[in-house]
């Protein structure tokens, strides 16, 4: 159950911090080169220990999302949203579409007609601009 913040009690709160920072770089809320917040800021935000929002900060810094700046503070870095919808097209892909051709083709449905059962679907749901599927 989340807390008054947001945050889920069976997750790590640094890796919580993490994925919602990497959640707004891969969103284009926060752009290459924007400042991210401070430790301290997440720590107030977040009603937790600063250490615990730093751990989440340098989590993003190992993966080379973020930079330090020296004495100004933590930058998104050059490339991070690009590599992170990278990395997330390829877990995409091996979570849902490879299972999704495997039981297609288990139950005789062609390539021809799992793109067509899949153009369906995603008509049928409301339009958004993260849900609009080209034609």
């Amino acid at each position: 159950m989340p807390d008054v913040a947001g945050l889920d009690e069976g997750t790590p709160l640094f890796a919580q911090i993490a994925e919602r920072l990497a959640e707004e770089i891969a969103d284009g809320g926060l752009a290459e080169g924007e400042r991210v917040p401070s430790m301290n800021e997440l720590a107030a935000f977040y009603r937790i220990n600063p250490a615990t929002a730093a751990k989440g900060l340098n989590l993003l810094t190992d993966d080379g999302l973020l930079e330090k700046r020296r004495g100004i503070g933590m930058f998104v870095a050059a490339g991070a949203r690009r590599r992170l919808l990278a990395q997330r097209r390829e877990r995409f892909a091996a979570h849902y579409v490879e299972p999704l051709v495997t039981e297609a083709a288990r139950l005789g449905i062609g390539l021809g007609e799992l793109t067509e059962l899949v153009r369906e679907s995603a008509q049928a749901l409301p339009v958004t601009p993260r849900t609009a599927v080209p034609q």
